[in-house]
């Protein structure tokens, strides 16, 4: 029982050290700590099929590198429906800020993702729009051309010709503000633009800017008496998305002018302004500020179907109540253009999405909005019926965009695997096996074994259901070189980790007791083979004659410790039973004596004390007696 006990407490102490309300880490990724998620389902037979892929981070500018240890937290990361950690790239990135993280179907025939890695803190690494294959490995690296700045977190839009790429550029310029009254005054401007760049190669194949194409006077970020600034100047529209249609034409979103604008692909020029607060180019009934993430849903000719996320505020002010999903239908070709809005999906806490965010049609037509701020996540019907909604349970992290999409990861890495063996005595020895593969999501289960050597071959001692992240196995008796299979639904061999050494404690201080001075591991073939676990490709070998079954023994020494123990006892109950016999006998013998004499004896007689004697002598008082 002190060994069961004492298993109960090891396992108790690894789970309370290894989980926490917020974040949980694993023992086979011991440097990573994962987010974990608050989920409510309201309807779990109507979402979507697929993963979130999300890039939580703690601040939106890059952290300064730290000498001191810092676990793994921020970066690109994909979940279960569950929440369940499916991939963390959060080692491989270093643990920097990864924006943009999604599935692209355009690059050959397998799924991609693309993600933007964050220029570093002191801006000597620019930044990277990156492709990872199914395999999580490096398939394309491309930079931002030099004189076009560091790489912008907004965008990287891997378009559908899977060749060329969308992303969003800063570039400062100083300007006069004759245009605002001030012909005497200059001030350094950011010129929201974007640009259109080879995956392979980085060349600029188109590009725009926003000076000279959008007045000072659109935007709602500055004013006339607003005061010039140096570098890198008046933020005064902040591109934060870019989509391209069929046509060559781009649509882009412009949050400091409360404006969607679609640019010519030809020459530039604005074809068409949606203005959410006055009126652009449209008769339209409804307002919109602040927006993000505006994208093509449909777009033949005049006619486009758009979605976007309607902050309807930033950090200073509020233009309506709630933030929400609008997917909206824009007519160019009537007069006069129309806009209207098809769908809206409320925040369902009713709250403000001040900064970042974004939405996305799924397959089914489902609608998956990130409201970013704690990781906020919902996925939407079509019809605006909430299905679901998540959260981290952290409030310190944020995710600027969410999206959900099927994937099929086939890491290149082996899974991982780690052991460690328990017990007080030889025969309650058990080992404690602990695998994960990070990005594998095609594991249904674990086959988990062990050897008598690292040339012996290899036992199969147990198997488990995938049903996590990790899972943990229990195998009886001290096992030493194990390792575990990945396997899936067809019962395929996925991988297999690499061959690993039992890690064990310090027996003389671990409360150890058993008949030997420390435990020696045990040949697996003893235990397993010929029950049905041992694959059937391996090659059993004969037990040595010489081989030792320290478990038996330390039975053996058990029943001899009972035995001994019982004899003791039956001896001192033996000695006892005498010795209350004669006690008898004396009793009995004066009992006899007093009888004979006619000697009576008074068990008891009460005598009273002067407690009683006061009591009698004092009378009630009349108040005391009602």
């Amino acid at each position: 029982m002190f060994g069961l006990g004492l298993l109960i407490l090891c396992l108790h102490n690894v789970a309370a050290s290894y989980t926490n309300d917020d974040l949980r880490s694993f023992m086979t990724l011991p440097d990573v700590r994962a987010l974990k998620f608050h989920i409510t389902y309201k309807d779990r037979s109507r979402v979507a099929p697929g993963y979130w892929f999300v890039s939580p981070y703690l601040h939106i500018e890059p952290d300064n590198p730290t000498s001191l240890y810092e676990p793994y937290q921020v970066g690109p990361h994909i979940y279960d429906q569950d929440g369940h950690l499916i991939w963390t790239g959060s080692p491989m990135f270093e643990n920097r800020n990864i924006f943009d993280f999604k599935v692209v179907n355009s690059i050959g025939k397998e799924p991609h993702i693309s993600l933007i890695l964050q220029y570093s803190h002191d801006r000597s690494e620019p930044g990277y729009g990156i492709i990872l294959d199914q395999k999580y490995e490096i398939f394309q690296k491309t930079p931002l051309r030099q004189d076009l700045g560091v790489f912008d977190i907004h965008e990287f839009n891997v378009l559908k010709n899977g060749n060329s790429a969308l992303v969003t550029v800063y570039l400062s310029e100083e300007i006069g503000l004759e245009e605002l009254g001030r012909p005497t005054e200059k001030t350094w401007l950011e010129l929201g633009g974007f640009a259109e760049i080879d995956l392979k190669t980085a060349e600029v194949i188109y590009s725009w800017r926003s000076y000279n194409q959008i007045p000072l006077k659109e935007t709602v970020h500055y004013d006339q008496a607003s005061p010039v600034e140096g570098l890198p100047g008046w933020d005064y529209v902040h591109i934060n998305s870019v989509d391209k249609n069929d046509n060559g034409d781009y649509l882009i979103s412009m949050r400091f002018t409360n404006t969607i604008y679609l640019v010519n692909g030809k020459d530039g020029h604005i074809i068409w302004r949606l203005n959410g607060q006055h009126r652009g180019d449209f008769e339209q009934d409804f307002i919109f500020s602040k927006q993000h993430d505006a994208r093509f849903l449909e777009s033949t000719g005049t006619h486009h179907i758009i979605s976007f996320l309607n902050n309807a505020s930033d950090e200073e002010f509020a233009e309506e109540t709630v933030s929400s999903a609008l997917i909206v239908e824009v007519e160019s070709g009537t007069v006069p253009m129309t806009a209207r809005v098809l769908q809206r999906y409320n925040r369902p806490d009713n709250e403000l999405t001040r900064l970042r965010g974004n939405s996305q049609v799924l397959p089914n037509r489902n609608v998956f909005v990130c409201w970013s701020q704690g990781g906020f996540i919902t996925e939407f019907s079509f019809e605006g019926e909430q299905l679901m909604s998540a959260r981290f349970n952290s409030s310190r992290y944020s995710n600027y965009r969410a999206y959900k999409f099927e994937f099929v990861g086939r890491p290149h890495a082996p899974p991982n695997l780690v052991s460690s063996v328990v017990g007080t005595d030889e025969s309650n020895l058990v080992t404690n096996m602990w695998v994960s593969w990070n990005g594998a999501t095609e594991v249904a289960s674990w086959r988990f074994y062990a050897r008598a050597s690292e040339f012996d071959p290899p036992i199969m001692v147990g198997l488990a259901s995938k049903t996590d992240f990790e899972i943990m196995f229990t195998a009886k008796g001290y096992l030493d070189w194990v390792s575990a299979e990945a396997v899936d639904l067809q019962g395929q061999v996925l991988g297999t980790s690499k061959i690993h050494r039992t890690k064990h404690p310090v027996w003389r201080t671990s409360g150890w007791k058993g008949h030997a001075a420390q435990p020696r591991p045990i040949d697996p073939m003893t235990i397993f083979a010929g029950s049905g676990h041992t694959p059937a490709n391996s090659t059993l070998s004969a037990v040595h004659p010489a081989a030792v079954d320290d478990a038996l023994e330390a039975q053996f020494h058990k029943a001899a410790s009972i035995l001994t123990s019982t004899y003791k006892t039956i001896r001192s109950v033996g000695i006892l039973v005498v010795l209350i016999a004669l006690l008898a006998l004396v009793v009995a013998i004066i009992a006899t004596c007093m009888l004979i004499r006619g000697w009576r004896v008074q068990l008891y007689q009460r005598i009273p004390v002067a407690e009683d004697i006061f009591e009698q002598a004092i009378p009630l008082r009349p108040e005391m007696a009602g």
